[in-house]
Order: C-alpha cells, then sequence, then structure tokens
C-alpha cells in the first residue's frame, strides 16, 4: 500500500501539471472504486480552478475555486496516470485540463475518492480523529509523551494509530524505531524522553529521504510520470530477516509479527 511518501510525491507530481489549471472535462469510467462515486462529482469538478494540491496522512487532496476539495486514497494499487500514451481498462477516474489528462487507475479497486466542503476537511470522518502530522510543528516529544503515558501497548503498534501519528506506516515506522535504537517490541509507556528525542527526529528524516527517493516502489506503487522511486535500497531493517544490520554488524535482523503486520529488527542495536 502506498505510504505518506508515496503520496507526497504523488501530490508534488500532480502539482507540477495541474495546480492553477481549470478542470476542461471529468470521466467517471465505472459507478464505484472500493466506495461508490460521490454524487454530483463530474458536475462538481467540471469547470472548477484547482487552487492547490495538498495531503493529510496517507491522502492526497485535490482543492478547488467552488471551496470544494476532492480527497484521494490510492489503496493497494492505485496511482495517478499524466498523459498516459493509452487508456487502461483500470482507469476509473480521468480528468482533464486544457493541456493535461491524468487518469486514476487502480487495478485492484481499494482506492476510493471523495468530495468534501474545503472548510469542513478537518471534520471528514477519517480527519476528525487524526493526530499529527509527522512532518509538520505538531509532532513534538511532548507530544510523544502524553500519548504514550501510561500505555501497556508494543510501540510499533501505537505509531501505526493513527490517532497517535497521523500517516505512519508500516515500513517508516519499522525504519524510524530502528534509527532511534528502539526495539518494537517495547511497552509505548516504557520509551522515555531520552528515547523520544531521538525518534522524532528519526521519524522526520526517514520520510524525507522517501519523499527524496520518490517512495519506495513495493509492488505496484510507481510516480505519476511512471518512475519507481527507490528509498528501498535504503533500508536498513524491512525484510532483511536473517540479514547483517548495518550499524552494529554483529546483529542480525528478526523478523515478528504484531497485530498482524510483520516488523523487522535488529535485536542488539534495538532495546
Amino acid at each position: 500500500m502506498p505510504e505518506l511518501p508515496e503520496v507526497e510525491t504523488t501530490v508534488r507530481g500532480l502539482a507540477r501539471f495541474l495546480d492553477g489549471e481549470r478542470i476542461t472535462r471529468v470521466q467517471q469510467n465505472r459507478p464505484d472504486m472500493r466506495f461508490p462515486f460521490p454524487q454530483g462529482l463530474v458536475q462538481a469538478l467540471t469547470g472548477a480552478k484547482v487552487s492547490s494540491l495538498g495531503r493529510r496522512a496517507k491522502y492526497g487532496l485535490i482543492h478547488t475555486d467552488r471551496d470544494t476539495s476532492l480527497i484521494f486514497h490510492l489503496g493497494m494499487s492505485g496511482r495517478w496516470r499524466i498523459d498516459p500514451v493509452s487508456a487502461d481498462r483500470h482507469d476509473h477516474l480521468v480528468i482533464e485540463t486544457a493541456d493535461h489528462r491524468f487518469a486514476l487507475c487502480d487495478p485492484r479497486r481499494f482506492g476510493f475518492v471523495d468530495l468534501v466542503d474545503t472548510a469542513r476537511l478537518e471534520e471528514w470522518p477519517a480527519f476528525a480523529a487524526m493526530g499529527p502530522e509527522p512532518l509538520g510543528p505538531d509532532l513534538t516529544v511532548e507530544h510523544l509523551r502524553a500519548a504514550l503515558k501510561g500505555r501497556k501497548q508494543a510501540i510499533k503498534l501505537l505509531l501505526l494509530d493513527q490517532r497517535v501519528v497521523a500517516g505512519l506506516g508500516n515500513i517508516y515506522v519499522c525504519e524510524a524505531l530502528f534509527r532511534a535504537g528502539i526495539s518494537p517490541r517495547k511497552a509505548g509507556g516504557r520509551i522515555f524522553r531520552p528515547a523520544l528525542e531521538r525518534l522524532v527526529p528519526a521519524i522526520r528524516e526517514v520520510l524525507l529521504q522517501s519523499i527524496e527517493d520518490g517512495g519506495s516502489s513495493l509492488r505496484d506503487y510507481a510516480r505519476p510520470d511512471g518512475e519507481l522511486g527507490y528509498f528501498a535500497t535504503r533500508f536498513d531493517v524491512y525484510g532483511r530477516e536473517g540479514e547483517s544490520c548495518h550499524r552494529c554488524e554483529d546483529g542480525v535482523i528478526r523478523r515478528i509479527v504484531q497485530g498482524g503486520r510483520s516488523s523487522w529488527y535488529c535485536p542488539k542495536c534495538q532495546t
């Protein structure tokens, strides 16, 4: 599933061609993806000018001058194709401007879109209970101290909880915990200030590096221009079970299952 860096990369790719442009045509090729397309989607977007693009957690946002925002989620395999040479049978939504064509392609149809009043975005159900953005100023040591206080659940699972931090996914939590030297098995309430002072910048660092690299390109993900991201070549622990640790060299990366998800870590570096 595309995670925060992949969505950020997608938004930036779209913005190069879509920001400030007027939508001349909208084509809806099926009634639904994961959920039905919102009623009035074609009418709401046709003729609207894109005022800006953004991201909230793992959701992309396309804002228009009609005080309406299109929210998109890429699901497991979704991506936007810019000026595709030919149509794809999985292009479920197509948006056109005077100069460009944008096709939302999703073979598995786990993605979805929605229309929301821009002024009420924070009230949208998925956003209402979200924690702070990991790349924003509200993710602080003090925030994490308060959110983790007294929690017996493993820190790995708590960081995946969107109410604690918005947008963190399995890959980047594993990598950030490694960089901070924290075991994914450790109870959240047992993570004290010195470790949190390592964890907050580690989260930002791993996300920013992945964005710079264009994402991880696991399985189906590709950027809107069709290029693959290469952050996967930097993984310290993710998917490296049985391999030597990049940091201590004596450690061997282990894999455990937490909450139905795999976690990779170095038992020597992460305590």
